[in-house]
C-alpha cells in the first residue's frame, strides 16, 4: 500500500486509554495500524522545543511520519505589514519545530480576504508566501521542510483549489494541501461522486504535473456546510454530511497515487483515519479482483 493515513491531532481515546503525555501518541498510532500524524500549532506554539524533540524521536521510532500544521492566524493577503511579518515568523517558527521533530511539511493557511479586493487580496497573499520561502531559505529550513498552502472551505478565504495551485507553481517543493472537506464546503456540497474527485485530481495534474499529483498532502472528514462555506467537521459515522470516502479511494487505486490522507474529523480523528485506511485496503482488493 502506497497511500498513507493519519490523524491531525490528538484523539480523545488516546487519554481515555491512560496516556498522558502527547510524547507517547506515535507508538499509539503505531499500534493502531496508522503511519501518519499532523502535529497542530493551530491555536499557537506553545510546545516545549525538548518535548518537541522528544515527539520526533518517539515518531521515528515507531515509524510514523510527521508534518506540522501552522497557526490558524496565519494572513498573508493582509494589507498590513505587521501582520503579513508575523506570519512570517509564525511560518518560520513552525519550520523550525518541523525540523527539530523530524518532519518534513508544513501545513498552513494562506489568509483573508476580509474586506479587500480579493484579486489584490491574493496578490498580497503570493507576495506574502514568496517572501516567507526567501526568508525560509536564509534560515535553512527550506525547502528540506516544504510548505503546504491548504484549500480552504470559507468563501472570505484565500485558498480556492486554482488559487492554491497557482502558489504552488512557483516552485516544487511548494506541496498543496488538498482539504477535500473544504473544498466540498466551498462548493456548497460539490463532491458527490467518483468523477467529482477525480476532476480535483485532473486539475492539479494539469497544473502541477503527474510527478506532484503523487505526493499530495490531503485532508479529509465530514463536513457541514452554509451559503458561506465551511463550518463544522464531523466524523465519519455522521453520514448527513459529505463527502464519502468511498470515492475518492476509486480515484487513489485506480491512478496508483502515493497521497499523504490526514484525518481531521472531530474528537476520533485517529480512528476515523484507521476506517478511511480500511476503505483504501478494502477499494484496492475490489478492484484488483476486477482488473
Amino acid at each position: 500500500m502506497t497511500t498513507k493515513f493519519g490523524p491531525s491531532g490528538i484523539s480523545d481515546s488516546f487519554y481515555e486509554d491512560g496516556y498522558k503525555s502527547s510524547i507517547d501518541y506515535p507508538m499509539w498510532l503505531q499500534k493502531m495500524g496508522l503511519e501518519l500524524y499532523e502535529y497542530s500549532f493551530g491555536r499557537g506554539i506553545n510546545l516545549k522545543e525538548e518535548t518537541a524533540i522528544k515527539i520526533g524521536e518517539m515518531a521515528k521510532k515507531y515509524g510514523i511520519q510527521l508534518s506540522i500544521h501552522a497557526p490558524y492566524y496565519i494572513n498573508f493577503a493582509s494589507e498590513d505589514e505587521n501582520i503579513v511579518q508575523k506570519s512570517i515568523e509564525y511560518l518560520k517558527k513552525s519550520s523550525y519545530f518541523a525540523k527539530i521533530m523530524g518532519a518534513d511539511r508544513v501545513v498552513f493557511h494562506p489568509g483573508s480576504s476580509a474586506k479587500i479586493e480579493r484579486k489584490r487580496a491574493f496578490k498580497n497573499c503570493k507576495n506574502g508566501i514568496y517572501n516567507a520561502i526567501n526568508e525560509l531559505i536564509k534560515d535553512g529550513l527550506y525547502p528540506d521542510i516544504m510548505i503546504c498552502p491548504e484549500t480552504m472551505g470559507k468563501q472570505n478565504q484565500i485558498g480556492t483549489l486554482d488559487e492554491i495551485l497557482e502558489i504552488c507553481e512557483f516552485d516544487d517543493k511548494i506541496v498543496p494541501t488538498i482539504d477535500f472537506g473544504h473544498i466540498h464546503a466551498l462548493g456548497r456540497g460539490a463532491l458527490n461522486s467518483v468523477e467529482d474527485f477525480e476532476f480535483i485530481i485532473n486539475k492539479v495534474e494539469d497544473k502541477l504535473g503527474k510527478d506532484r499529483v503523487n505526493d499530495l498532502h490531503c485532508h479529509f472528514s465530514r463536513i457541514e456546510w452554509t451559503n458561506a462555506g465551511e463550518k463544522k467537521h464531523w466524523t465519519l459515522d455522521d453520514d448527513d454530511y459529505g463527502p464519502e470516502f468511498d470515492d475518492l479511494a476509486v480515484v487513489l487505486v485506480k491512478r496508483d497515487l502515493s497521497v499523504r490522507i490526514i484525518c481531521e474529523s472531530r474528537k476520533n480523528m485517529a480512528e476515523d483515519a484507521l476506517k478511511l485506511e480500511r476503505i483504501y485496503i478494502d477499494t484496492l482488493n475490489a478492484l484488483k479482483k476486477k482488473y
